[in-house]
C-alpha cells in the first residue's frame, strides 16, 4: 500500500504517481480541503489517471474532503470557523467522478450541517444533496449505493420544491422552502441514485406507518 503526498500541482505531474495509480486496484482520497484537493488535481496527470482508473472500472474512494471532492459539484463553508466567524458558502466544480447530479457534504449528523445542504440545494434545485454520517460510507456500483457503517445517509431533493427565498439568504434573510424532499438510508439499505429512492421503494417493499400494526400499552 502506497500513500503518495500532494501538496499542489507540481506533486500532481509527478510521472511516478501517474504510474502508481495505473498500476493500482483502488484509490483512497484523504481529508483536508476540498477546494485545495480539487484545484490540486484538476487538468493534471495525476487527476487525469485517476478519471482513467474509474472510467476502466477501478475503485475511487475518499474521506470527508476526498469523498466530498469526487461529485460535479463540491460544496464547503456556510458554517462558522475555529475563530467564531462565518465562513462564506463555496459551491464550485469536482472531479465528475460521481455523477447523477449529486453533491456530498460529510460529517454530516456529528457537525449538524442538515441546515448548509439545505441552502445549497435551495440554490441548485436539480441536485441532490447526499449527507454522511462519521464511520458510515455509500459504497456505489452503477445507479446503486448501499449504506453501511455506524451511521446513515440523509438525502435532499430540491425538485419538487414549490417556493424558495435562496437568493435573499446572502442578504441577511432567513432560508425559506416549501415542499423539499428529505430522507433518510439506514445502514444495510440501498439508494437508487438516478431515481433518488430506496430501492426498497422502488420494488414494492415500502413500509409506511399505516401499513404497521400500532400497539397501545398503558
Amino acid at each position: 500500500m502506497v500513500f503518495p503526498i500532494i501538496e499542489g500541482r507540481q506533486d500532481a505531474c509527478n510521472p511516478r504517481t501517474v504510474e502508481l495509480i495505473e498500476k493500482s486496484r483502488g484509490i483512497f482520497l484523504g481529508g483536508g480541503s476540498q477546494i485545495k484537493l480539487i484545484s490540486a488535481l484538476s487538468g493534471t496527470p495525476v487527476g487525469d489517471a485517476i478519471w482513467e482508473h474509474y472510467v476502466k472500472g477501478g475503485t475511487v474512494c475518499g474521506t470527508s474532503a476526498g469523498a466530498a471532492a469526487l461529485t460535479e459539484l463540491t460544496l464547503a463553508g456556510n458554517e462558522v470557523d475555529e475563530e467564531g466567524n462565518l465562513v462564506e458558502q463555496y459551491i464550485g466544480p469536482g472531479l465528475g467522478l460521481l455523477d447523477f447530479k449529486t453533491l456530498i457534504d460529510t460529517h454530516f449528523s456529528q457537525r449538524r450541517r442538515l441546515y448548509r445542504l439545505f441552502v445549497a440545494i435551495a440554490g441548485y434545485p436539480d441536485i441532490m444533496g447526499l449527507g454522511i454520517d462519521e464511520d458510515t460510507a455509500m459504497i456505489v456500483k452503477g445507479e446503486v449505493g448501499k449504506v453501511v457503517g455506524r451511521g446513515g445517509v440523509t438525502f435532499v431533493d430540491g425538485r419538487t420544491v414549490k417556493f424558495d427565498n435562496a437568493e435573499e439568504v446572502t442578504k441577511g434573510r432567513q432560508l425559506t422552502l416549501s415542499a423539499l424532499r428529505v430522507g433518510m438510508i439506514g445502514t444495510g439499505y440501498t439508494f437508487n441514485l438516478r431515481e433518488r429512492e430506496l430501492e426498497a421503494a422502488l420494488s414494492g417493499e415500502l413500509r409506511t406507518a399505516a401499513s404497521r400494526p400500532v400497539h397501545i400499552v398503558d
